[in-house]
């Protein structure tokens, strides 16, 4: 045996000397369960760092700049999340909209909730940026739901901020 293989032979035999299965385990159980905690910190978040003043269910919210349907935010969601009961869908037309309260420009993705009869409440139309319906993907005059695995009946849309505009 040469002399790295003895070496490392006596520091495997010291450390399993020195240590036990059980001491093992509850290691690496508090491994895993601080590393289930980290989501729970608190951290600076893109939507926390925006000055959020504004009433969400009013179609002069500085998100709503290109939005078309049905406020979430009148629904039972908000202007970020779906109602219970339904599916973002996986398919989304984009804004870009100023933010009066800083000034900025954020990246803006309108999202279709899917799967439940229509709200029919708080809509609102704002087509600022829209294009004709030739270009689809900067249009906000279709059912997005068509390309979602949930159902296609159209519920609300959200806005989530997706990004700040750094020009």
């Amino acid at each position: 045996m040469g002399r790295l293989d003895k070496w490392m032979e006596e520091r495997a035999r010291k450390l399993a000397r020195g240590t036990s299965r059980r001491g093992f385990l509850a290691s690496a159980s508090a491994v895993l369960l601080g590393a289930a905690a980290v989501p729970l910190l608190p951290v600076a978040r893109l939507q926390a760092a925006t000055n959020e003043d504004g009433d969400a269910t009013s179609c002069d919210y500085w998100r709503y700049c290109a939005i078309d349907g049905f406020l979430c935010s009148c629904c039972g969601g908000s202007p970020s999340s779906c109602p219970p009961g339904t599916v973002a869908s996986i398919v989304t037309w984009v804004g870009t909209c100023r933010n009066p309260n800083d000034d900025k420009d954020y990246i803006i993705s309108y999202n279709d909730c899917c799967g439940r009869s229509s709200c029919g409440r708080c809509g609102c139309q704002r087509d600022e940026g829209d294009r004709p319906l030739y270009r689809t993907d900067a249009s906000n005059d279709i059912n997005w739901c068509a390309g979602s695995t949930a159902d296609i009946i159209y519920n609300c849309s959200t806005a989530v901020i997706v990004g700040v505009s750094t020009d």
